[in-house]
């Protein structure tokens, strides 16, 4: 157990919802989250979300709510999604995260899979669907919803908004606190904090149950590493169902008690992006691919002298700029063009991408072309690659400061053991790992092996200076006759 680990747990804060109340109580005008609604940003503090939360608690338990309840959890980034999860939480339930963006058929089978009584969605497009489903889900006793348009005219009984169950509920919490801190106290930092379903390539997905003590360890290991604190801000974009967002925007958030920021729709999220400037962002590779190609475009129709000019700084920016980022030794002569094309094409680049802020950038989930990961690194984005699965809360490797390799992702993260196996799997031990498959012991106990190490399925080595590198799916690897390892789609 680490330092700061020991530290949390001595003080209590092993759970979520103890994060919540301890953040409440020692910073409670800070903003904890904000939501761009109508061309405004809200904020709520600290205190605020903790009020609402236990606000929400309340609903639920008002509705008959107990203890190891799942709650599916389905919609777009906003502020009342989180606080559902707090709430679940803080009564003992497991959240169940679900893509927004799933057909009704796709979520039934989740539901069917989880045993779900209870759904917190977002908006009418998603009632919707549980009206369509809710005849062949038994179990299913109450939906609530956030945002109320089109919904005027719904008068099923077990239909709620998440408005009239937060205004019951802070009266009941005003006259009766000890109730909700009855129940955040009968949390268990081994209870299931989180299921989240795994994308299902090799067969229906399975319900991945993570427990509040494997997140906080993957969240504190992650600020320790890269020395976060409450004071950076991060656009929370992606997925709610992802196990990046649960990481970034939930756990991380709760263990640093920095600020989420959620868009005000897919459609806004670049220009939501240059207004809150994060200090702290993750995009998959495409997303920095997009952005990219928007900059090239614009490139295009300029005059010819900007053309010119942005040409010869980017080769500047290719010679020295990660060089300079990384604090490597670059000549005298390097310095100054670059500080010069740092005024002139870097800094506004920066500021056009939303990225003045940022301090650390991650991207994950698919390997990046090493040409595209220079060039953020060389215009000074200090952007880094990690590696991990759902079964490891995205937790096992993170690339130094510093020690950043195009082909490689980094090293073993804190408290993270990897080995290889003698086919080069990539096996995994720590306290990130999942608790197990939900309903399904065979799988669980197939993914770990002997040792208590979970069984990636991916393939890879180490290079010289203990980074690793990931090949291909271990199932796709071959070997050559000198005994080296090759991956197919490579020569392809």
């Amino acid at each position: 157990m680490s330092s700061t680990q020991g530290a949390a747990h001595a003080a209590g804060l092993d759970t979520f919802p103890r994060l919540l109340m301890h953040h409440a109580q020692h910073r409670p005008g800070r903003p904890a989250m904000r939501e761009k609604e109508y061309g405004i940003w809200q904020t709520y503090s600290w205190a605020e979300v903790a009020r609402r939360v236990r606000a929400l608690a309340w609903g639920l338990a008002g509705l008959g709510f107990k203890r190891g309840d799942r709650l599916a959890v389905v919609g777009d980034n906003r502020p009342r999604l989180y606080w559902s999860v707090a709430a679940c939480q803080c009564l003992g339930g497991i959240p169940v995260m679900m893509y927004q963006d799933a057909v009704a058929q796709e979520m039934a089978y989740v539901m069917q899979d989880a045993e779900i009584r209870f759904a917190c969605v977002e908006d009418q497009e998603q009632v919707d669907k549980m009206l369509e489903i809710q005849p062949g889900l038994p179990m299913l006793e109450h939906v609530l919803y956030d945002d109320g348009r089109g919904l005027r005219h719904y008068d099923q009984p077990f239909l709620h908004s998440l408005d009239s169950l937060i205004a019951q509920g802070l009266e009941q919490d005003q006259a009766n606190p000890a109730f909700v801190d009855a129940e955040i106290g009968k949390g268990s930092p081994d209870d299931i904090s989180v299921m989240l379903y795994t994308s299902g390539t090799t067969g229906k997905p399975k319900g991945v149950c993570q427990s509040h003590s494997a997140f906080i360890a993957a969240a504190q290991g992650g600020c320790s590493f890269d020395q976060l604190s409450e004071r950076e801000d991060i656009l929370s974009y992606l997925p709610m169902a992802w196990v990046g967002d649960h990481l970034f925007s939930y756990a991380q958030a709760l263990v640093a008690g920095f600020t989420i920021n959620c868009p005000e729709s897919g459609d806004t999220v670049m220009n939501d992006l240059r207004e809150i400037g994060p200090t702290y962002y993750f995009a998959p590779p495409r997303v920095f691919e997009n952005l990219l190609t928007q900059v090239m475009i614009r490139m295009e129709d300029a005059g010819a002298f900007k053309r010119r000019m942005f040409a010869h700084f980017m080769d500047v920016a290719r010679r020295c700029g990660a060089d300079i980022l990384d604090g490597k030794p670059v000549s005298a002569g390097d310095r100054l063009q670059y500080a010069l094309g740092n005024l002139l094409i870097y800094g506004p680049l920066r500021n056009v991408l939303g990225m003045s802020r940022i301090r650390v950038a991650y991207t994950a989930g698919a390997a990046i072309g090493p040409d595209l990961f220079r060039f953020y690194r060389s215009i000074g984005i200090n952007l880094k690659q990690l590696y991990g699965q759902t079964e490891t809360c995205a937790y096992v490797c993170l690339q130094p400061d510093g020690q950043i390799k195009l082909d490689s992702v980094g090293c073993p993260a804190p408290q993270v053991e990897v080995k290889l196996a003698d086919n080069g799997e990539i096996l995994v031990r720590g306290p990130m790992l999942l608790k197990a498959y939900y309903k399904r012991p065979e799988a669980t106990a197939e993914s770990l092996n002997s040792e208590g190490y979970f069984m990636t399925g991916d393939a890879g080595y180490f290079d010289e200076d203990g980074h690793l590198k990931i090949i291909d799916r271990a199932k796709d690897v071959g070997r050559l006759s000198h005994g080296g390892m090759f991956a197919p789609n490579y020569i392809e």
